[in-house]
């Protein structure tokens, strides 16, 4: 695993999240693309995927794909607190302040990503992803954590 190869894949993460947004009043459609980025950019299938997004205070983790799904789109009732971070919308997803732990078929990243909304500034969340190879050679993530700022 490569810098270049995580950084394609957060790029890959990012635009997704955009491309849910875009059909937000949509659910059902929102929905398909959601299950399109669990399954092409987590390895749910592969195995256990850490999930600890940013805005959940009731079920802090969402380590099974339905919860992923929940956390992404909302409407789920096993996630009432879930009303779908992904359908926001966002206009775009940036990266800064990378820092990578790269061992072997495995690699690390954490720092900030900026979500972009329709109207008002950037929301900055600190986050980790972990990566690792799978199989056919693709890049998956099987850690995801999000926290906003400490506002001490």
């Amino acid at each position: 695993m490569t810098k270049e190869e995580i950084l394609a894949a957060l790029e890959l993460w990012g635009n997704a999240v955009v491309e849910i947004g875009k059909a937000k009043g949509n659910h059902e459609e929102a929905t398909a693309r959601a299950k399109n980025a669990l399954d092409t950019l987590y390895g749910y299938p592969e195995g256990e995927v850490l999930f600890k997004p940013t805005k959940c205070k009731d079920i802090q983790f969402r380590n099974t794909y339905e919860g992923a799904l929940a956390y992404f789109v909302g409407r789920n009732p096993d996630f009432p607190e879930d009303h779908g971070f992904a359908v926001n919308p966002w206009l775009a997803v940036r990266f800064e302040d990378l820092k990578f732990s790269i061992i072997g078929e495995q690699g690390l990243v954490q720092g900030n990503y900026f979500f972009t909304p329709p109207m008002g500034p950037e929301v900055k969340v600190e986050f980790t992803f972990g990566f690792f190879k799978n199989a056919e050679g693709k890049i998956k993530i099987n850690l995801h954590h999000s926290s906003v700022p400490f506002q001490g």
